[in-house]
């Protein structure tokens, strides 16, 4: 499982004085890297060999500003050419959201799905945790 910490940002609050709800996608696309790395080890977008074909997340309780987050990134599942980025925050002991990416594989070339290279998936089977 990978680890990220976040500090909340002051800007990143809304009117109720939590964490606004369109945040939390942005905090799961940060934490990914360690997942796109894999593919493009340099993050060079002319290289890019993914694409994102769905996103889910529930919120399960308030995130406020002045306490960092962890978010917690790992795979639910590994298909032929996809797999599904399964990802938390947590706050205070508690998770507080939950949230799904599934991310492709990906040829710009041919516009078309690709399986995924042996030596990637022995990578990212090390980040199991599950349905």
């Amino acid at each position: 499982m990978y680890k990220e910490m976040i500090s909340p940002r002051f800007f990143e609050t809304d009117a109720l004085g939590h964490i606004n709800n369109t945040v939390v996608p942005v905090w799961f696309e940060k934490a990914r890297e360690p997942v796109f790395r894999l593919f493009t080890p340099d993050l060079d977008i002319k290289k890019w060999k993914l694409i994102i074909a769905r996103i889910s997340v529930d919120f399960l309780g308030e995130i406020f500003y002045g306490e960092d987050v962890e978010v917690r990134t790992g795979l639910a599942k590994i298909g032929n050419s996809s797999m599904t980025v399964r990802q938390e925050v947590w706050q205070g002991g508690k998770c507080q959201a939950r949230g799904d990416a599934a991310l492709i594989h990906y040829d710009y070339s041919t516009s078309s799905s690709v399986p995924i290279p042996d030596e990637i998936r022995s990578q990212l089977e090390q980040h199991i945790i599950g349905e």
